[in-house]
């Protein structure tokens, strides 16, 4: 799908050990701002049950999970819309990105330096806000004087949607409110996809909390600002302790389980973060099942069988016949693809049909 999330934070609250332990990637995690000059790239498996029982029913020479792509963004600073830092070099590594993984730190620990001296995770989040916010201002306020004249003229229809909805967008900048808080239509959102808008991305809040609490962090007051923050603005929160994140990258599968059964949890808090990421894209997953291989595919939700095919291979597109498709609980049910069909759950779908999270999927195509 080639879609990526961007880890982002002030300096120094987790966000390079948060990326090691998704990937065991390596990247610099030293106790200084600016550790991380480049952005570093690390693909993750998305943890999904339900391939597991797949291959558990059919039994194939190879598993293979979908993937999900994270880039650890270095540090901004206030000012970093302005250059401070190495902030014009950061905000661009965020606009390649298309979503946003905002850690924010919520422990105290003396022998770990903060670039503002104090924990205070909303002004933490609102300096790292503020200065999208301004990035975007700055975009809207190149663009506008090159086409007011055009739309107070009214010459150019398209100019005239673009003015118009560029001052609806600055009215809400100026007010201290992401883009993403706007609602747009389906000509809207084309008249400004090209400007790559920065408080347009989705946003998902990590709390970085200490070992201690991983079980219990009920009366962490840290979280709790910070789950209000996001509240505010309908964004969602992952509470995690990085350290025992990038702890558990260590171990194999036994020592996992033991290590989370010892800290009194049940999943590790990677796999919940990763869960949301890929659902904060609105991506959702298929299903392919035989004899050399079961695999998971990442699509878009609303994409129809032959954008899915095409995923796959560019053939299996360009000649789509029809998909047959099994619901994963129907797979499951039933034991496998042949009782399936027996059973009558097997469906042969058309260039129309919308693919559904969880279909177990054989393309038929003629190139």
């Amino acid at each position: 799908m080639g879609l990526t999330a961007g880890i982002v934070g002030l300096p120094n609250v987790g966000k390079s050990t948060l990326f090691n332990a998704i990937t065991k990637a390596g990247a610099l995690a030293e106790n200084y701002p600016f550790a991380t000059i480049d952005p570093n790239v690390g693909v993750v498996e998305v943890p999904d049950e339900r391939l597991m029982k797949l291959s558990e029913l059919v039994n194939p020479k190879k598993t293979t999970p979908t993937i999900f792509e994270f880039t650890d963004i270095a540090g901004i600073v206030k000012g970093a819309s302005k250059g401070e830092g190495l902030g014009n070099k950061f905000l661009s590594h965020i606009r390649e990105v298309d979503a946003i993984i905002h850690v924010v730190r919520a422990f105290d620990d003396e022998d770990v330096t903060h670039v503002d001296g104090e924990i205070d995770p909303i002004s933490n989040m609102e300096t790292i806000n503020t200065e999208l916010i301004l990035a975007d201002l700055e975009v809207i306020e190149k663009r506008l004087p090159k086409i007011e004249k055009k739309a107070k003229l009214k010459v150019d229809k398209d100019n005239v949607r673009e003015y118009e909805l560029l001052l609806k967008i600055k009215d809400n900048l100026e007010q201290d409110s992401p883009i993403r808080a706007l609602n747009f239509d389906k000509n809207q959102k084309a008249l400004i996809k090209h400007f790559n808008f920065l408080t347009e991305k989705p946003v998902l809040y990590v709390a970085n909390i200490i070992e201690d609490e991983i079980a219990d962090y009920s009366d962490n007051t840290y979280v709790r600002q910070i789950k209000d923050f996001a509240d505010n603005e309908q964004s969602d929160v992952v509470v995690i302790s990085a350290k025992i994140e990038a702890e558990l990258s260590e171990l194999d599968d036994d020592e996992k389980a033991d290590f989370l059964n010892d800290l009194g949890v049940e999943e590790p808090g990677l796999h919940k973060l990763i869960k949301k990421s890929y659902a904060l894209l609105g991506l959702e997953t298929f299903f392919t099942a035989g004899p050399k291989e079961v695999r998971a595919w990442t699509f878009k939700s609303g994409s129809k069988a032959p954008a899915c095919a095409g995923i796959i291979h560019t053939d299996f597109e360009k000649g789509f016949i029809r998909a047959q498709t099994i619901p994963f609980d129907d797979y499951i049910k039933y034991g496998s693809e042949k009782k399936a069909k027996e059973a009558g759950v097997a469906r042969l779908e058309g260039k129309d049909y919308i693919v559904k999270d969880g279909d177990v999927m054989l393309f038929r195509f003629n190139v």
